[in-house]
């Protein structure tokens, strides 16, 4: 029995009845916390977050000439006007490629333990580099953003603002380090719960209310706590009984490719669950397109529970108050390109699987 599987079956447990004693704010303070700037901030680590570095980075994270083909942007997988993700099922790659995950969402994923369905990268700078480089995403290599960055003087003037002590600034460190900058600014604070969170005790409606403490009292906080309700832990997919195939893919073994682990089959990052709402389908497999299924799934196939209609209906109104004030982003005018600057490619050039 692994150790992720004991801890997800104790919280399981204990922390019901935790929930129960005390009034409703009081219990959910207790295990979660509201969004705050000063949090995003605290949370990136080795890299001074700077006004130059936010607007680069921003730069970047838009700009399709990134990837060989020169299609696809950061955003074309984690779009800013969809909950920072895209409508498909799984993303679409270089030449068409169907990706083998669904994209998570790239608004909060500051507040994330690690990035990626199977937590493979520790933070936000080092998650920049995989797309990039997968086969089935950007299809790219380091050397070419390097010489595409180096071939736009604009690029490089603005390498230099954010890298000042850098003698080469425009290179594939600094691309990272400056898209984690931005990505680290799309928080979605002022949501009702959070405002619920902070005494105001009207920002939740009574089937609202009922939705949080069911969330409490049946253990879906064992995974989904804390200031990202979520995105904190790895657990076992499929406690109580393994979902089905399509939900669960048995060739997707998930955090074990990582770890090299049996213990780690089937294992993964808790999804974080600010702004569910916003962005079905759900699951890694992006194979359930509503709240309504995705909550009675984990209800009786993580904590073997079979949900009542009317408690379902409420935990999902529940799960609408966690939609934050969206990130406001001035769609970004891109500098040209030079007669140096590389062209599209559309053959594949990396051996990097890659996927979310």
């Amino acid at each position: 029995m692994s150790r992720s599987f004991v801890a997800s079956l104790s919280a399981m447990l204990l922390l019901p009845a935790a929930a129960m004693a005390g009034d409703l704010r009081a219990d959910a303070n207790a295990l979660f916390a509201p969004i705050t700037s000063a949090a995003a901030a605290k949370a990136v680590k080795s890299n001074e977050i700077t006004p130059a570095k936010i607007e680069l980075g921003k730069k970047l994270f838009f700009d399709p000439r990134m990837s060989s083909s020169q299609i696809i942007s950061c955003n074309s997988c984690h779009n800013l006007s969809l909950g920072g993700v895209d409508a498909g099922s799984t993303s679409i790659g270089h030449g068409w490629q169907k990706g083998p995950r669904r994209a998570p969402t790239v608004l909060n994923a500051v507040f994330n333990v690690a990035q990626f369905w199977d937590g493979r990268a520790p933070d936000l700078k080092t998650q920049a580099k995989g797309p990039v480089q997968a086969g089935v995403e950007m299809n790219n290599t380091p050397a070419n953003v390097e010489a595409t960055l180096n071939s736009i003087p604009a690029y490089v003037a603005e390498f230099k603002k954010a890298f000042p002590s850098d003698a080469k600034p425009a290179n594939f460190d600094n691309f990272a380090l400056a898209i984690e900058a931005f990505e680290a600014t799309l928080i979605t604070p002022g949501s009702r719960f959070d405002k619920f969170l902070a005494g105001d005790e009207a920002a939740l409606d009574a089937t609202e209310k009922q939705g949080l403490r069911l969330f409490m009292d049946k253990g879906c906080v064992s995974c989904h706590g804390g200031v990202n309700v979520g995105g904190a832990g790895y657990f076992p997919f499929g406690v109580a009984q393994k979902p089905s195939a399509d939900v669960l893919p048995a060739a997707d073994k998930g955090r074990a490719a990582v770890t090299k682990s049996a213990s780690d089959d089937y294992v993964f990052r808790a999804s974080p669950l600010r702004n569910v709402a916003l962005r079905a389908p759900y699951f890694h497999t992006g194979s359930v397109w509503t709240l309504e299924e995705a909550v009675s799934i984990m209800a009786a196939d993580q904590l073997g529970v079979k949900l009542a209609g009317d408690e379902t209906k409420a935990i999902v109104a529940f799960l609408g108050s966690l939609t934050g004030e969206q990130p406001r982003v001035d769609y970004p005018v891109l500098p040209g390109r030079t007669n140096d600057t590389p062209r599209p490619a559309q053959t594949t050039t990396t051996a990097t699987a890659g996927g979310h």
